[in-house]
């Protein structure tokens, strides 16, 4: 017996096709009028846009007891932090995403909205500490099977200047579905619920959807 094999493939969210369309337009007209500077400049700039908006293909890992990170990026603090949404003190997983991050960000588990809050805010750089309180933010509550509840904060960071939500309160998301972005560098808190322990540690690298950042304890 055959058996086909999946071909990774890597998209662009919709989002990103304005950004990509007006820099190769730019650069298109800046190149007819013969001013090449300029039209080297937007082609760099069209690249650099389709990059950072890629949003490549994931194999999520199965089983029961797994969240998997968010965003991908570096994790920069793992530890007790008063939820925002709950008031409780919980594990909060940070995790930094920098411009050459990919920046569409997943669901940890499976699990239904209960909740999403905006905050406007200022753009403090999102690895600071005060960026959780004072930066533009997206709090979303998920209630998963067994009742626990999980509070993902998307956080605008320095030069982001839009968060991206794509669900509603209401809506199941499965395990690594996309529920939304947040354009040009920032950072995602997950705060976990009673049950889970952490596995991941300050420094390491993840990947939304796909590396496991905690899992139910036996």
């Amino acid at each position: 017996m055959r058996v086909r094999m999946h071909t990774p493939s890597v998209g662009i969210t919709p989002e990103g096709w304005p950004f990509i369309g007006l820099c190769a337009f730019s650069s298109g007209i800046f190149a007819l009028i013969g001013c090449w500077w300029l039209a080297l400049v937007f082609l760099a700039l069209t690249w650099f846009s389709a990059y950072f908006f890629r949003d490549p293909e994931r194999v999520t890992p199965g089983g029961p007891g797994l969240a998997v990170s968010p965003a991908d990026g570096k994790v920069i603090a793992v530890g007790p932090r008063a939820d925002p949404l709950t008031g409780e003190q919980r594990i909060c997983i940070c995790i930094f995403m920098n411009v050459f991050s990919v920046h569409v960000n997943r669901a940890p588990v499976e699990a239904e909205v209960d909740g999403i809050r905006y905050h406007p805010g200022k753009f403090f750089n999102a690895s600071f500490d005060k960026a959780s309180t004072d930066n533009e933010r997206c709090a979303y509550l998920l209630r998963d099977a067994d009742g626990g509840t999980w509070t993902m904060i998307q956080i605008a960071g320095l030069i982001a200047r839009r968060i991206v939500c794509r669900t509603v309160e209401g809506d199941r998301l499965a395990r690594g579905q996309r529920y939304g972005l947040i354009r040009f560098g920032s950072r995602v808190d997950l705060f976990i619920p009673a049950g889970y322990t952490p596995v991941c540690a300050v420094g390491d690298q993840v990947f939304a959807a796909q590396s496991i950042v905690a899992h139910k304890s036996s």
